[in-house]
């Protein structure tokens, strides 16, 4: 097995004789799964990846004609969930469940293009392990403890829910 670029994918080849896989990068995989939508008529997929889209063209302009990495992508599929996370509290305050359901299905759309988020119990032993690292002794060394587990966790974990559980796990010390 062997790799190589060709037109600035990474592609891996299988078998000499058989066939290359590319690789898309985010952004591809965003369009093509937005065609695929509109073939099917998923409407749900379809209004998250137009958004998603729209942001990035967005991202771009601003930066004047560089190149979007795939981060710069990831963080803006971020922003997104972040948005219709903020969506679903107001829409709660107006019991409003069938903007809520909406809000949480483009959230589940959106997630598919995201890493696997930790959950709260790998988080914890993350955040025991950096504890014991820097010994943190008590709510004083919050700031010690998130210094060192953001950079470990970035992308990997909502940071919100990264402060809680350090927070909680401080407490109890």
């Amino acid at each position: 097995m062997g790799a190589t670029k060709l037109n600035g994918h990474l592609i891996f080849i299988i078998h000499p004789s058989s066939f290359i896989i590319p690789f898309m990068s985010i952004k591809e995989t965003i369009e093509t799964e937005l065609k695929n939508a509109m073939r099917a008529g998923d409407e749900t997929r379809k209004t998250a990846l137009r958004g998603v889209i729209a942001a990035v063209k967005l991202a771009a302009v601003e930066q004047r004609g560089t190149e979007l990495t795939d981060d710069d992508v990831q963080n803006i599929v971020r922003r997104e969930i972040k948005a219709q996370r903020e969506s679903i509290a107001d829409a709660q305050k107006a019991s409003r469940s069938d903007l809520v359901a909406r809000s949480e299905a483009l959230i589940a759309v959106l997630e598919t293009f995201l890493p696997r988020q930790f959950s709260r119990d790998e988080i914890r032993a993350q955040a025991k392990a950096v504890m014991a690292e820097v010994g943190a002794g008590g709510p004083a060394d919050m700031g010690k403890v998130m210094k060192v587990l953001q950079p470990k966790l970035k992308g990997l974990a909502d940071s919100k829910l990264v402060g809680d559980v350090v927070k909680e796990l401080l407490a109890q010390k």
